[in-house]
């Protein structure tokens, strides 16, 4: 009955669609197609307009409900801003960049990194970026200290206070409600179980987030000390002041901002950078507008037989039941293996940026990767996080490349079982039996706690899932099983540090890594092309829809706590043993 429920309605939805919708579609393709493309759309003495408020991701692809759905949740790829900066660099008349500092959600170090490296190679043209916040948070901050001129409202504030990071524990909420977590992991910095069995951090966890936070906010310091000529001893002792409710005057004063402007002076501002005159419009190219103008130009655009793939592999491994984000393994393992038989492709990209997952589907994509290796150049480029479950399907790569601020590394493994049995039995009052023909039989019942012989069993099949994943990161960086196993135990690193403890090759961006990729093809000319690509316009209305709105709505409201409740909503359809990092980091 359900499947017939279920096959009624697709086909009425099919009706609605080619009666109502299809026409609809039909005229806005030709508007499209009528429309004219090229330098032309965009006009002289223009200004790229990057208005950094919302979520950013590793990429989106378009939803065709989000604007009648909800028209102020702004979702960026981070693929589009970069691409976004590049063409204002290339276009004439692009005159450069205003970056209005909002709230960004999701972003962590790497991709705030990744944008201030494409501004830094924009003002090389000569084109001029200018920042304008309300309030900047301390991340857009560090990226906003990249402009020429960092302007602040008069009545604003910039968030400088240094880097914390706060686990959320929910060890005796679940006793309270009579919920226990069995663990069975490896690795003394393995801390993603923490949460669920501990009130606080381990020793082992203090450290290395403690070396975590410093190296990241060394970056920081680093970068900012840089491009605003204030030396990084002044602002350390800035973040020990908190800044963040300092009078406006007072960052102009320590050089952390250049000027005070209304919102409407900045507008003038930008007018006198560009000729336009008082009295006219500034010519302001939205975000919206370039991506639609990039959209055009990818669609004319042909790809030689000499092509390098970038494939991107974002969000948990196997860890979601929605199409709103995550690596489904089947379809990743597909997807390569068509990359892998494609002629056409010389060498692949693989671009990561996961904080792990399913121990069991890393490691078939891991074979994936392996057996892609043997027929062309397979090149890692990381994001935010490439860790655990991320770096098991990164190892076998000819060439690992991550940012500064990626985490990576967390080579270890974790199995954790929930068991009800106090919840079920002293709290609910519910009793259970059982008859069965083996002494094991009845393994995994939540009604009861594991059986020592039980334990034995599990903590066994963690051990090997470790080994394993020692030695696919050993054979993949060509180093004895003993090395990898000094620097595993489950600890994460930064990207500078896993580059000197020999877990990363490069220090670089995608466009780095795209680089490495065709010298290792020996290509002297070819063509870029990511992958998975774009469903088309009636798949993503069959595709999307209420539970990705649910979705986007969940995380707009819950921000930071989204990825917590996220897992515990899913924790039921999860694989049991994990290779991933904490499941909420939490870094502010």
């Amino acid at each position: 009955m359900k499947g017939f429920l279920k096959n009624t309605f697709a086909c009425v939805l099919g009706v609605v669609i080619a009666g109502l919708i299809l026409p609809i579609v039909g005229i806005l393709i030709i508007a499209g197609i009528a429309a004219p493309a090229g330098n032309g759309d965009i006009e002289k003495n223009s200004v790229l307009f990057l208005d950094l408020n919302g979520t950013i991701e590793e990429r989106v692809e378009e939803n065709p409900f989000a604007s009648m759905m909800n028209d102020e949740f702004k979702t960026y790829g981070l693929d589009e801003i970069l691409s976004a900066i590049k063409e204002a660099k290339r276009n004439e008349n692009i005159e450069g960049i205003y970056l209005q500092a909002g709230a960004i959600e999701k972003a962590s170090g790497a991709s705030f990194e990744e944008i201030r490296g494409e501004l830094e190679s924009f003002k090389e043209s000569g084109k001029f970026v200018v920042a304008y916040g309300d309030q900047y948070s301390q991340e857009l901050y560090y990226l906003a200290s990249v402009a020429d001129k960092v302007i602040l409202n008069p009545q604003g504030s910039i968030a400088w206070h240094g880097l914390a990071s706060s686990p959320i524990f929910y060890k005796e909420l679940l006793e309270k409600v009579g919920v226990e977590m069995q663990v069975f992991k490896v690795g003394t910095y393995k801390s993603a179980v923490e949460p669920f069995i501990a009130t606080e951090m381990s020793d082992a966890n203090r450290e290395q987030f403690s070396e975590l936070l410093t190296s990241t906010w060394d970056e920081f310091l680093a970068a900012v000390s840089a491009s605003r000529n204030v030396p990084k001893e002044r602002l350390d002792e800035y973040a020990d002041r908190f800044m963040d409710f300092c009078q406006a005057e007072e960052y102009v004063a320590c050089g952390m901002a250049d000027t005070l402007l209304y919102k409407d002076g900045v507008l003038d501002y930008l007018k006198s950078l560009t000729g336009v005159a008082d009295d006219d419009d500034l010519n302001l190219v939205t975000m919206e507008t370039m991506k639609n103008w990039l959209k055009a130009s990818e669609a004319v655009k042909s790809y030689d037989n000499n092509r390098i793939a970038v494939y991107y592999a974002f969000g948990d491994i196997d860890g979601s039941t929605s199409s709103f984000e995550g690596i489904n393994s089947k379809k990743v393992i597909k997807e390569l293996r068509e990359l892998r038989e494609d002629d056409d492709v010389k060498a692949v990209v693989l671009r990561v940026n996961s904080p792990g997952g399913s121990a069991y589907g890393s490691e078939q994509i891991w074979r994936e990767v392996t057996l892609l290796k043997a027929v062309k150049p397979v090149v890692v480029s990381m994001g935010d996080y490439a860790a655990s479950g991320g770096y098991y399907i990164s190892c076998a790569a000819d060439c690992i490349v991550a940012n500064n601020t990626t985490l990576t590394g967390s080579i270890g493994i974790f199995g954790m079982f929930p068991t009800a049995e106090k919840l079920l039995k002293d709290k609910i009052g519910l009793d259970f039996d059982v008859v069965k023909t083996n002494r094991m039989a009845d393994f995994g019942e939540m009604s009861r706690s594991f059986r020592p012989e039980e334990k034995v069993v599990l903590q066994k099949y963690v051990n090997n899932g470790y080994d394993l994943f020692l030695k696919r990161c050993a054979d993949g960086r060509g180093v004895a099983v003993e090395d990898i196993a000094k620097i595993a135990e489950g600890r994460v690193w930064t990207g500078s540090k896993a580059k000197e403890i020999g877990l990363v090759d490069e220090l670089g961006d995608l466009d780095k890594a795209v680089g490495i990729a065709a010298q290792k093809a020996g290509l002297a000319h070819y063509s870029v092309k990511t992958y998975p690509e774009e469903e088309n316009f009636v798949e993503k209305l069959m595709d999307t829809g209420k539970d990705d709105y649910m979705e986007a709505m969940a995380r707009e409201a819950l921000g930071g706590y989204y990825n917590s409740v996220r897992f515990i909503r899913n924790i039921g359809n999860c694989d049991n043993i994990q290779a991933r990092l904490p499941f909420d980091l939490n870094i502010r």
